[in-house]
């Protein structure tokens, strides 16, 4: 029978993580060098969550030790690995080589510098409600669900609880204070979901400017 969530989480939590941080990269580690998508999975883990790094290093290894056989696979009972780009018969040496690094970088404290996020996957781990926002009221269907894009902020406003209101414009302000340059917002908005244009005369930061600026109304009544 197919793995409870509980069992999944105990046994593979961390080492899905892990792969979930390679969708669209490349699996190009080397044992000298980690690739961008574990670089990027690594800064971010420091950052927020640095005790689950001996956990991905236990669960890879452990992975690696004991691979499942095809008829585990198939009867869902063993948490199967994406696929990354790599043949079959390569997957368990690359798999000893991500323990290797998270081992490293655990054992000799060597953090990635900080830096804006790098992959798909590292903008939505650092920026997550970020994500659900822009993804959630600025997708496509914008234009046909509100009458433009302050009626679609006010949405928000008034249907979101309020603590996570609070840590969007937290968010929104982090990543303001990265200072990047406008086509690398317009890449982070699109990143994180938005799929259409800030209004005219926006540029992309300075609509994030607006956004927060919305968001932390003062005549905001929750509740009501």
């Amino acid at each position: 029978m197919p793995l409870s969530p509980l069992e999944h989480d105990r046994r593979h939590g961390e080492l899905d993580q892990v792969m979930r941080a390679y969708v669209g990269q490349p699996a190009d580690d080397t044992p000298d060098k980690p690739s961008a998508a574990l670089t990027a999975y690594l800064r971010q883990t420091w950052h927020s969550r640095p005790w689950a790094l001996a956990t991905a290093e236990r669960q890879l290894r452990e992975y690696a030790d004991h691979p499942p056989g095809r008829l585990r696979l198939r009867l869902g009972e063993f948490y199967a690995v994406p696929d990354v780009g790599l043949p079959e018969q390569d997957i368990q040496q690359w798999l000893y080589c991500l323990a290797d690094h998270i081992k490293h970088s655990l054992e000799e404290g060597e953090v990635p510098p900080s830096a804006a996020p790098a992959t798909h996957w590292e903008w939505h781990a650092r920026f997550p409600e970020t994500g659900q926002f822009l993804g959630g009221w600025f997708s496509q269907d914008m234009p046909d669900e509100f009458d433009d894009r302050d009626a679609a902020v006010e949405d928000y406003r008034i249907s979101a609880d309020p603590h996570l209101l609070a840590r969007l414009v937290g968010e929104l302000h982090e990543l303001l204070a990265l200072r990047l340059d406008e086509s690398d917002y317009a890449l982070a908005v699109a990143e994180l979901g938005m799929e259409v244009d800030p209004p005219t005369p926006y540029s992309p930061s300075a609509w994030l400017v607006h956004v927060a600026g919305r968001l932390t109304d003062p005549q905001a009544e929750y509740g009501s």
